[in-house]
């Protein structure tokens, strides 16, 4: 979930990430529709998730008591990047500290392995070509300050669409393969 400017900060609630003063908290509240929620129906079905700390942290506080909306998150293996927490008692729960783990992961065999907010960790994904698939909720809003989802580092790469729909509230739901490398060349050649 981004707005038009690229913030990802923060799109479930108020309370949910003020690092840095962030006061939008919630932003996604508005939005929804019966388009976004058949989208959300089918991206919830069970999966592995790899996620930042900040961002476990934030959902070990909710989804085990809260996994009727979210069939599967709690039996979903979460792995986890972080090089300061090592434990967990939400179930299934597996910690990892390297960008080598992280590539371990992608080759093996096994669940798709989706990524949720970790604002730090998705800049590490792009910078080392670790991103297959991008699925982009695109909001009909600017915020101007916040975390981003691209900045600085973030690797040249060519992606496909594979599937959109725009939902009556103006919310763009993209897919993206990834597609190799960036071709250049003249405009009108």
């Amino acid at each position: 979930m981004i707005t038009l400017d690229g913030v990802m900060q923060a799109p479930g609630g108020p309370g949910e990430d003020t690092s840095g003063g962030f006061q939008y908290g919630g932003w996604t509240a508005s939005y929804g529709d019966e388009v976004f929620a058949k989208v959300l129906e089918e991206e919830l079905k069970p999966a592995d998730y790899l996620l930042g700390r900040k961002t476990f942290e934030i959902w070990e506080s909710y989804w085990p008591e809260h996994g009727d909306f979210w069939p599967g998150i709690n039996e979903g293996t979460k792995y986890v990047m972080s090089k300061t927490m090592n434990h967990s008692d939400w179930k299934n729960t597996v910690f990892i500290t390297s960008l080598a783990d992280i590539e371990k992961l992608k080759n093996s065999e096994g669940s798709d392995i989706q990524v949720w907010g970790s604002s730090e960790l998705i800049p590490l994904l792009l910078q080392n070509n670790l991103v297959d698939e991008l699925r982009l909720k695109i909001y009909p809003l600017t915020l101007g300050e916040g975390k981003k989802l691209f900045g600085n580092g973030t690797s040249a790469a060519a992606f496909t669409l594979t599937k959109s729909v725009v939902t009556p509230g103006g919310v763009i739901i993209a897919s993206y393969k990834r597609a190799g490398e960036v071709k250049t060349g003249t405009v009108g050649a």
